[in-house]
């Protein structure tokens, strides 16, 4: 019995040994790392989230670090202005956050993003003059399907909400890596992969359920005939049933500065009205661009193999989007619209499909956002903002003021009775504010298959030139508002220092 519990303590006082003396060589590394890193520089170029973020991870290694942005607000476009009348404040890009509040990286900063989540995450209203809500609760989104689709319903997103921050994990995680959970991903990737039509009409019999997933899908900004297209309509519902689609308080303006504030923090700094027209002095750069800005920036710097490569991404559909004052909230025929903060127009799942297939249609997918009904920080007192968009071929020069606000009181018949002022930005407009947004795309690049896979291109954050990275959505995992791209792109360049 002595010897017995003799071995037990040695084993157990051997084990704390090891795990001590591991504890403490991870700590002489970190601080051997941090010493050789601060003597390195890096310059972002872009404060947008991937840029902030990007900062950060490396103002966090210890790197001195400086942020250039050729606008003199920070925030890329996640930002917000007053751009129709004084007091009334509008998001000038992104403005509905479901990946923000579910991205890793934000979540581990010590950062306080005052998310506010809406009654419901979305409403799309049938010309019943009822709507069919996403609601948080699956059962009650089910509520107000047609009682065929329940059963289908539950069994397409019940595993893949109640896993939604795994799977979050997963599909923000780097592009290279062992998946932590193979099942949940390979439930998701089967239906992913499909044109969002297709597993609509697999999936749901009933108007209703078609409806709402075909407006969920319509976000990927591809036709819903294409590959894939069901991805983002199915992390979007799943989001929506487990973190929500939450706005931020006072704008994406707030999102961006709490970022800002956090890099300031940290010792990194920022530069406004600095366009960049030719790679600086750093050890590290990382580009918070697309590749059509990197080749004006760095063409002639880059091997003409990895030019033509940059030269063959394809952009996405365009955008023309229109900000609102209003004097009172939006009447809409069916009342529970007022429910949430997003509001996808479009009608039934063939009307969608149509408007989707070439962006041209005189009916086409409008989504729009109501922030004020739950953020009065956006406008005086009992005024309100709202903003609508529809896709576009990329570039377009076509108006299409008169076809969204056709979309709009068709849901909504007095709206123009409330409109106090408009500010109007088709794509070229989008495009000058932002030179990401090439020809009014959103995403930095098309949401493809192939795009998905290898953004921009194979070597995905790496370019041939040392130290030069890029960090932006046109890298995985792609377009939306969680910062992902930026700190993948900044782990990549950490460890180019340490090879």
């Amino acid at each position: 019995m002595l010897v017995a519990a003799f071995r037990l303590w040695a084993g157990i006082f051997a084990s704390r040994t090891i795990v001590h003396l591991i504890n403490r060589l991870q700590e002489y590394w970190h601080r051997c790392r941090v010493l050789t890193f601060s003597m390195k520089t890096a310059t972002i170029i872009g404060s947008g989230p991937n840029g902030l973020s990007a900062a950060i991870t490396l103002a966090s290694a210890g790197i001195s670090t400086t942020v250039v942005e050729r606008n003199r607000q920070i925030g890329g476009a996640c930002c917000t202005a007053e751009t129709t009348i004084p007091g009334y404040r509008h998001d000038l890009g992104s403005s509905v956050y479901p990946m923000g509040v579910a991205s890793p990286f934000f979540r581990s900063l010590p950062v306080d993003i005052p998310w506010i989540e809406p009654t419901a995450p979305c409403a799309h209203p049938l010309d019943d003059g009822t709507a069919v809500l996403l609601e948080h609760s699956i059962e009650d989104t089910v509520a107000n399907l047609d009682a065929c689709d329940g059963r289908k319903y539950r069994s397409l997103l019940d595993p893949l909400a109640r896993g939604f921050v795994e799977l979050a994990a997963e599909l923000l995680g780097p592009f290279q890596h062992i998946p932590q959970h193979p099942v949940l991903l390979a439930r998701f990737g089967f239906s992913a992969l499909l044109p969002g039509a297709s597993l609509a009409r697999s999936r749901f019999l009933g108007v209703r359920g078609r409806a709402l997933f075909a407006g969920m899908t319509a976000h990927s900004a591809l036709s819903l005939e294409a590959p894939a297209s069901a991805a983002v309509g199915l992390i979007l519902m799943a989001a929506g049933h487990s973190s929500g689609w939450p706005i931020v308080r006072g704008g994406a303006q707030t999102l961006a500065d709490a970022l800002a504030g956090h890099l300031e923090s940290l010792g990194g700094r920022i530069e406004v009205g600095r366009e960049v027209m030719q790679l600086p002095e750093a050890d590290l750069i990382l580009a918070d661009v697309t590749p059509r800005q990197l080749l004006h920036i760095a063409g002639s710097e880059l091997p003409s193999a990895y030019r033509r490569k940059l030269e063959r991404f394809r952009y996405g559909a365009g955008t023309f989007k229109i900000d609102y004052a209003l004097s009172s909230p939006i009447p809409w025929a069916a009342s529970e619209c007022s429910r949430a903060a997003t509001v996808h127009l479009g009608g039934t799942l063939e009307e969608i499909v149509a408007s989707e297939r070439h962006f041209t249609s005189d009916a086409p997918f409008v989504m729009l956002v109501q922030p004020s009904l739950f953020d009065p920080s956006r406008a005086p007192d009992d005024q309100h903002t709202a903003w609508a968009y529809c896709h576009t071929p990329n570039g377009s020069t076509v108006d299409r003021i008169e076809a969204i606000e056709r979309q709009i009181t068709r849901f909504a018949p007095n709206f123009r009775d409330c409109i106090l002022a408009r500010s109007i930005s088709p794509p070229v407009a989008l495009e000058r504010w932002n030179p990401n947004l090439v020809g009014g795309d959103l995403s930095a690049g098309a949401m493809n298959l192939r795009q998905l896979l290898f953004r921009p291109t194979a070597s995905l954050y790496h370019t041939p030139v040392n130290g030069l990275f890029l960090c932006g959505a046109s890298t995985p995992p792609g377009g939306g508002v969680h910062g992902m791209a930026g700190f993948h792109a900044a782990q990549a360049a950490l460890r180019s220092l340490v090879h």
